[in-house]
């Protein structure tokens, strides 16, 4: 199988003033996509979807890494983290999901910004123009709110109903004017354990 690549996509975006109030440090958000032809499209329900991940998702993976870390200039400098996929409508969200929630794909973003934490996400199905979505949460520490963010944007002409959408995202910086407190403290004034939020 040969991943056919149409077209990728670079954006940046920064916020210099929010609830009308200057940024002290603007918040920079980028995201990076990729617009691939669904491999599984046309072939009716297929059972091992092992092949095409095996085959793709590394190359995507890299590929997709690569062009964050050429924007924000460092792993190190990335502070919050996510990805996404869009699959066409002629696919399943399983397709999508397929190409991002492996290893093979994730651990070139998480190793090249030294993360601890899981990587946020979204997969969902639509048309070209369709809302793509990449949640953020901190590389490092995932109760920690200032950086529970969304990158929110959509490609004109994909995905195509035989393509699928694949993004990383990545913030320098949190929210401007974080002012919400976080998780840690909510277990402490409910009088749960923060080490362990769910009581197990």
């Amino acid at each position: 199988m040969t991943l056919q690549i149409r077209k990728t996509l670079l954006q940046i975006e920064t916020t210099l003033i929010e609830g009308g109030k200057q940024a002290a440090t603007p918040l920079k958000l980028f995201s990076a996509f990729a617009v691939v032809k669904n491999p599984w499209a046309g072939r009716g329900f297929v059972e091992d979807l092992k092949p095409e991940i095996h085959a793709a998702a590394p190359i995507l993976g890299e590929l997709l890494t690569r062009m964050i870390l050429d924007a924000v200039g460092s792993g190190e400098a990335v502070e919050g983290y996510g990805k996404t996929a869009v699959v066409g409508l002629d696919g399943e969200l399983e397709h999508a999901s397929a190409l991002i929630h492996t290893l093979r794909f994730g651990n070139h973003y998480r190793t090249a910004v030294g993360a601890k934490s899981y990587l946020a996400f979204c997969n969902t199905r639509g048309p070209a123009n369709a809302a793509i979505m990449i949640p953020l949460m901190d590389k490092n520490d995932e109760g920690r709110r200032s950086h529970y963010l969304t990158i929110q944007t959509s490609i004109p002409d994909a995905p195509a109903a035989d393509e699928i959408v694949i993004g990383l995202g990545a913030s320098v910086g949190g929210r401007p004017h974080h002012r919400i407190g976080d998780r840690y403290q909510d277990l402490r004034d409910l009088g749960q354990d923060a080490k362990n939020p769910a009581g197990v």
